[in-house]
């Protein structure tokens, strides 16, 4: 996943927080495309056979799967050969602005992947390639969660690398209070308050490298298969779960303003979009999560 996490505990014993750093490393360990050994990794290099996966992995490829049917593709976890050749081939941090364009003979095709349930195995297509990217972030943080609370915290908050999910007693022992990165500036484009749920954040800021006339970032448009040009600099999402508002941002950010409002409606879905001059757009209902504000707003 190749990401900062952030942890916040309320309540339960100080061994917790160690508890969830090795939950995590597990977690990276199985999911990481950029390892050869993770069960992803595998998935992609026995691509076109059945492959036995565990418990968690399953999971993460059945709820990639239901995210690409909610946003009727906007978001696709096979976007690996369009990721590849943008450059993206290597963990983030060791990307610089000098990192060449790569090759790749992969396409996508999501509706393909074959999910066994009772064998516990996934079947990718051949010529398509997995990449959990976000989600795997974002199903991370929902099930770190899980841990913590189950086994003894009052209350807990996961930020890994933008996808966050609060559940339970917040520090102040209010809502948990949680701010939207502004893409134009320090500020923060809003703060939510949340009793529980998610909120995940697509950017095309912060991922970005290449030179002045050849600048990349990782939102790939399925449509495509280049980095997504769709006016927006960030979309945010709101979700009950991390891995739905990261899905839900990733869709959002892809289609633009108009279609991204609408895609977020139809689902029932709350966010907030930033396009490329620092205009803020709200969805019908992001006003009921708002504490403050502090980005222009096109509402």
């Amino acid at each position: 996943m190749g990401s900062d996490v952030h942890l916040i505990l309320v309540g339960g014993t100080p061994g917790l927080l160690d508890q969830a750093r090795d939950f995590i490393e597990h977690l990276e360990a199985r999911w990481s495309r950029f390892r050869p050994t993770s069960e992803v990794s595998r998935l992609n290099e026995l691509a076109g056979r059945s492959v036995f996966v565990s418990a968690e992995t399953l999971a993460l490829v059945q709820r990639a799967l239901e995210g690409a049917r909610l946003t009727g593709g906007r978001y696709d976890p096979t976007v690996l050969g369009a990721m590849l050749r943008a450059g993206y081939d290597r963990s983030f941090e060791l990307l610089s602005d000098e990192s060449p364009r790569g090759r790749s003979w992969l396409g996508v095709g999501y509706e393909q992947i074959l999910v066994d349930a009772a064998a516990s195995s996934v079947s990718l297509p051949r010529g398509v390639g997995f990449d959990p990217g976000g989600i795997g972030k974002g199903y991370a943080a929902d099930l770190v969660i899980q841990e913590l609370l189950a086994n003894g915290a009052a209350g807990a908050c996961a930020n890994l690398g933008g996808d966050l999910r609060v559940e339970g007693e917040s520090p102040q022992g209010e809502s948990w209070v949680v701010a939207i990165e502004y893409p134009m500036g320090t500020k923060p484009a809003a703060k939510v308050a949340l009793r529980g749920g998610a909120v995940a954040t697509t950017s095309r800021i912060r991922r970005a490298w290449g030179s002045n006339g050849d600048r990349r970032h990782h939102v790939i448009d399925p449509a495509t298969g280049q980095p997504a040009s769709s006016g927006l600099a960030s979309a945010t999402a709101i979700a009950a779960e991390a891995w739905q508002a990261e899905v839900m941002a990733k869709g959002a950010f892809v289609s633009g303003v108009s279609e991204g409002l609408f895609l977020l409606a139809v689902t029932g879905t709350d966010g907030l979009l930033v396009d490329d001059r620092g205009i803020a757009y709200p969805s019908a209902g992001f006003d009921r999560f708002t504490s403050a504000s502090g980005a222009p707003s096109a509402a």
